[in-house]
């Protein structure tokens, strides 16, 4: 059976402009990190090609602007040649986004880069009937907006304080932004109906009081942003990143299968059976 590559101009990264002539390439970017090496590629390559500059997205992604139609196979030799493929914008996974995590924020729960990489090295560019943004936050602060994405997902950890020893001193409920902390009889008391589970009261205590009970990954499903934003569904919540890749991976093989092209992933949940799915994942965690 012949099999035919259709190519760069085939390419969901490879975005059309107004005067339909010529291209602006969007470039692969997972969790955000370039190297200086590739920084300096692109530059030459943006370079070569008329551009004086690149554009950065807000999905972190990075775009090479007014490229002819007609140099689209000489740009991607070029880009081959840094090792930097074409990234993806059509109905597919497309980058994979991340805040810096456990490597430089003082605020961070997970490590939401190397998370962000293994998702991206899994499930990138993989087509499908609707466009999948994912988005990785390590902790409720949500820089990324994970429940904005049609898959978020956001650390978070619950605070435990040892028994006996809190000093009653309030330095956690100046620095709890929820007001989910109050010093009750000397003793620092939360409220878990409006804890968000951030952690940073963990961080705030002088005497090193607080720890953490349970670090986990709420996985969100089906939010969006635009001109009617909606906030995603929660999925579940589990304790290592090799759970959340295999049920990330499963939620995009069963969108995959379910839903329609035309239309938002948020739009049609309830069409797609979601809560099945839900259920389906509860039941399999039970079992392991």
């Amino acid at each position: 059976m012949i099999q035919f590559h259709q190519g760069i101009h085939a390419s969901g990264g490879v975005i059309t402009e107004k005067d339909g002539k010529h291209c602006t390439l969007r470039i692969r970017v997972p969790a955000g990190v370039l190297s200086v090496d590739k920084m300096r590629g692109l530059a030459d390559i943006a370079e070569k090609y008329g551009q004086e500059n690149v554009h950065l997205t807000t999905r972190q992604a990075l775009e090479i602007s007014h490229v002819h139609n007609s140099r689209l196979e000489e740009i991607e030799k070029d880009l081959a040649g840094i090792n930097t493929p074409v990234g993806s914008e059509r109905d597919e996974v497309v980058n994979i986004v991340a805040c810096p995590g456990t490597d430089r924020c003082k605020f961070a729960n997970i490590d939401s880069i190397s998370l962000a990489k293994k998702l991206d090295a899994k499930l990138f560019g993989k087509p499908m009937p609707v466009k999948m943004r994912i988005s990785v936050s390590a902790c409720p602060y949500a820089c990324t907006s994970p429940v904005l994405n049609e898959v978020g997902i956001t650390g978070v950890v619950t605070p435990f304080r040892s028994p006996g020893l809190c000093t009653g001193c309030g330095s956690c409920t100046e620095y709890c932004k929820e007001e989910a902390i109050k010093v009750k009889s000397g003793i620092a008391e939360v409220d878990h109906d409006k804890c968000i589970r951030c952690g940073v009261c963990i961080e705030s205590c002088p005497f090193d009081l607080i720890n953490v009970s349970n670090r986990g990954y709420l996985i969100t499903v089906g939010g969006k942003r635009g001109r009617h934003p909606k906030i995603g569904r929660e999925l579940v919540e589990v304790r290592t990143e090799e759970e959340v890749i295999d049920i990330v991976d499963r939620l995009v093989y069963y969108v995959y299968r379910r839903a329609w092209s035309g239309r938002l992933l948020s739009d049609q949940l309830d069409d797609i059976k979601f809560e099945e799915f839900k259920q389906e994942v509860l039941s399999g965690l039970e079992k392991s």
